[in-house]
């Protein structure tokens, strides 16, 4: 695994009068990519962003955009978020019936593919799964809103899916999403993750703290 830790802020914990200006302000910051969350208010109980907002926001930054659907149904709308200017689509392993399709498709579409794990879902739906994905995201806190605490417990699932990709011999990100401050970090990243996406913590204080929230995140 490479030892480079990757800061992704959230922008759902940022100011959405100016999301523009706060894209723009985590990019010159340090951020490595910019994390979007879109919810659709039946997947999981929030409604956030669509494909349109994405767009929008595309040319103010040219991180990696890395799109988080927690949508359901979620094939109808990849091409949608993959036009608008994602780099990395990640979708959730309940999303749909047929998920080695659906990474199919986004590596069609020229993007990355990203398969997510809530909570509850165990680490072994990913067997069959390792060789078609760029990027796993294991959910430390239940998908929908900003804001909640760590569940600890999935250190565990970290622990285990790191050791089967440098089993398989794979470069695959593992990233963690929920709950993540600057002593969360630490634990994540000890237990093998390399991508933290942040939204409070990276966002508290303002832009003129922006740099120094990411750096203390980076450890």
């Amino acid at each position: 695994m490479s030892n480079t830790i990757k800061i992704a802020p959230s922008i759902l914990s940022a100011d959405f009068a100016k999301l523009g200006e706060e894209v723009r302000a985590v990019d010159l910051a340090g951020a490595d990519y910019i994390h979007i969350d879109v919810m659709d208010g039946h997947y999981v109980p929030n409604i956030t962003i669509g494909p349109d907002v994405v767009k929008a926001l595309r040319p103010h930054s040219d991180k990696v955009f890395d799109v988080h659907l927690m949508i359901a149904p979620v094939d109808p709308y990849l091409e949608a978020f993959a036009n608008a200017g994602s780099d990395i689509i990640t979708v959730h392993a309940e999303a749909g019936p047929h998920t080695h399709r659906t990474l199919q498709a986004i590596r069609n579409l020229g993007k990355k593919p990203g398969i997510s794990l809530n909570p509850s879902t165990p680490e072994s739906v990913l067997e069959y799964l390792y060789e078609d994905v760029n990027l796993i995201l294991v959910m430390s806190v239940n998908p929908g809103f900003g804001g909640q605490s760590f569940i600890t417990s999935q250190l565990r699932k970290i622990e285990a899916i790191r050791k089967r990709i440098e089993a398989l011999g794979l470069d695959i990100d593992l990233q963690v999403d929920g709950g993540v401050n600057v002593e969360t970090a630490k634990q994540v990243i000890a237990a093998g993750a390399n991508v933290l996406v942040a939204g409070s913590a990276t966002f508290k204080g303002g832009p003129s703290k922006y740099a120094e929230n990411i750096k203390a995140l980076r450890g």
